[in-house]
């Protein structure tokens, strides 16, 4: 997905998640992702048992295409109705909700409950936001007011990617093998939800909500068909400055940590122009259908999911990182040839340049920060890039936009040509300050 993003039990060793400080009994959800590269469903079936890996697929399949059926035809809804001025702040919202998410994830799990019941909860508050927004759109709102409810829903939906990933981990025998093609089908179910945006002709409708409203109804639904796990215990009673992973700052005493930390919240600024302008220059060169032609990304990030395994043999994660980057200059570069096959072939770059950069970054704090301190790592990278990084890149970006725009229109080879010389001065930094250690990383 390319949310952040995104983010994030019997039978295993004791470890919390990365996400809000909370308490599980999972490995760690890195060692969870890596897995995705390198594991064959088929393989994953005999500790599992079909019926039961077919439920949870659903689950996160469902739940990705409620999150893309929203979040990549935001722009041109908004577009659409006149409220373009609105744009940066719309997609902010989710930047803010990431400072938030982990708080009120916190707090629920304080109070004893059980995940399945709180996922049921937020996507119920998410549907009936959503229908909010949508209505609120449909009926020509004030701006002001549609982007209320444009946080609320993005209050409601932040936390929930680490409600379900609990959900599902609690219920593998083996995460670190079974993990990875469950986590395919959330990429494929954000894919699914783009094109049936573009099926329906909603684009650049309000029905893109009304869709989105229902998907998460089927969410809600679904989760009574899922056994009520045991209640986690309390998280400690952790403070605020625990769950956002604020006692991690400590970790950015180590040059390279440090280094990793920058980098993957400087690449997150213009990276953030992806979802709000790319279906804005489509359309622009006359490609109508802007949701299913963003939906490319997801096909190069499952594939460099998959190619991660052997690269992972192969180079060294500074290399991958590097790799990343450079997809991520050659993306916007393209893209600034202003025609379809250029933009085109940036769309579907930026789906590798994700997964090749923020994938690498989890598997960093993996392999190079101690055990103890791997959740509280997660945390912070997830507040800094989530956060920050797609805070200033929202608000940014739509500055810059808005100085690109002139009154016969917008001048795309300088927008993101001036964006592609920001990622290589960040693939600069990063090259000239890791060091990295000799073997691996």
């Amino acid at each position: 997905m390319a949310g952040s993003v995104r983010a994030f039990f019997p039978g295993v060793r004791s470890a919390p998640t990365h996400v809000g400080g909370y308490s599980s009994r999972a490995p760690h959800f890195v060692l969870v992702e890596i897995s995705a590269v390198c594991v064959s469903p088929l393989r994953v079936l005999t500790t599992l048992r079909k019926a039961e890996y077919t439920e949870l697929a659903v689950l996160f399949f469902i739940q990705a295409a409620a999150m893309g059926i929203w979040f990549v035809p935001l722009g041109p809804v908004l577009d659409a109705h006149g409220l373009h001025a609105i744009k940066p702040f719309a997609f902010a919202a989710s930047a803010v909700a990431a400072f938030v998410s982990p708080l009120i994830f916190g707090a629920m799990a304080d109070r004893h409950t059980s995940p399945v019941k709180v996922l049921r909860g937020l996507a119920l508050a998410a549907a009936a936001a959503m229908t909010l927004v949508s209505t609120a759109i449909k009926m020509n709102g004030h701006p002001w007011l549609v982007l209320a409810l444009i946080q609320l829903y993005s209050l409601c939906s932040a936390p929930m990617w680490s409600i379900s990933s609990t959900i599902v981990l609690a219920r593998l025998e083996d995460a670190k093998k079974e993990f990875g093609p469950l986590r395919a089908m959330a990429t494929i179910g954000w894919m699914t939800g783009c094109l049936l945006v573009s099926l329906l002709n909603a684009d650049t409708s309000a029905l893109a909500g009304y869709t989105g409203a229902v998907t998460w109804l089927m969410v809600a639904g679904f989760t009574f068909f899922l056994p009520i796990l045991e209640t986690p215990k309390s998280a400690e009673h952790l403070s605020w400055h625990e769950r956002l992973g604020l006692d991690a700052l400590t970790l950015l005493k180590n040059r390279d940590h440090r280094v990793v930390f920058i980098t993957t919240t400087l690449f997150c600024i213009p990276l953030a122009a992806f979802y709000p302008y790319a279906p804005t220059h489509l359309r622009d060169l006359g490609l109508q259908h802007t949701s299913a032609w963003m939906s490319l990304a997801q096909v190069t990030e499952i594939i460099a999911m998959f190619s991660l395994g052997g690269l992972l043999l192969k180079w060294r994660l500074k290399w991958i990182f590097a790799c990343g980057m450079g997809f991520g200059v050659l993306r916007f570069g393209l893209s600034a040839f202003n025609d379809r096959a250029g933009l085109l072939a940036g769309v579907a770059l930026h789906g590798c340049s994700f997964a090749l950069v923020f994938i690498t970054a989890q598997i960093y704090l993996d392999q190079r920060v101690d055990t103890a301190w791997r959740a509280r790592a997660q945390a912070l990278m997830s507040l800094m890039n989530s956060g920050v990084g797609n805070l200033i890149g929202y608000l940014g970006t739509g500055w810059w936009f808005i100085a690109c725009t002139r009154p016969t229109g917008t001048q795309w080879p300088l927008f993101w040509g001036v964006l592609a010389a920001v990622v290589a001065a960040v693939l600069v930094y990063f090259l000239a300050a890791y060091r990295g250690q000799k073997r691996g990383v």
